[in-house]
């Protein structure tokens, strides 16, 4: 059994929670737009780390990560992507490589939408989207996600939105404020 936390479009900023969240995690997964090769490094800090780049990351993350990865955990054939689209509206050199060959799990970011589902279509392919870790962009929830496969299965999804623990601190400081007044 391994557990993955599953985290994209970070945009040059790595919560400090998500370290907390994935401390117990055999491998941190990132569907692209890191941002900066720094969160790259502070990702692997915590787990190894498997990762695609997306469409703002510079040559230096593209120089360590691939547009696509392909690889294979506890029997399940997973494709990574930044790009790819939904289910059912797949971009279409995506769609293409689907149709031929559909990988148990299918995973990009990009679209800063958190969807995790099964593609009918598509021999019950999972799709997941795990939206947007980072500040920038106009995501409504700051998530992440995190699983776990055991022999060509996956168990125990969670959404980890963000916000919660922020929003928390932000009413915590200000009753803390209102308390001294």
């Amino acid at each position: 059994m391994i557990k993955i936390g599953l985290i994209s479009d970070t945009h040059n900023y790595l919560d400090p929670q998500v370290s907390e969240y994935f401390k117990d995690c055999d491998e941190i997964w990132h569907a692209g737009d890191f941002g900066t090769i720094e969160v790259a490094d502070q990702l692997k800090e915590i787990a190894p780390l498997v990762g695609v780049y997306g469409n703002i990351d510079g040559q230096d993350i593209r120089k360590e990560y691939p547009l696509h990865q392909h690889f294979e955990r506890e029997g399940l054939r997973i494709w990574m992507t930044h790009i790819g689209g939904i289910p059912g509206r797949y971009c279409i050199p995506i769609r293409e490589e689907l149709e031929k060959n559909p990988p148990d799990i299918f995973i990009c970011g990009h679209s800063h939408i958190l969807r995790i589902s099964r593609d009918q279509d598509l021999e019950k392919m999972l799709y997941l989207n795990p939206g947007a870790a980072g500040k920038q962009g106009f995501q409504t929830h700051r998530t992440i996600v995190r699983f776990e496969i055991d022999e060509g299965k996956i168990h125990n999804v969670e959404v980890i939105n963000l916000d919660v623990e922020d929003e928390l601190n932000e009413e915590k400081g200000q009753a803390e404020v209102k308390s001294k007044q």
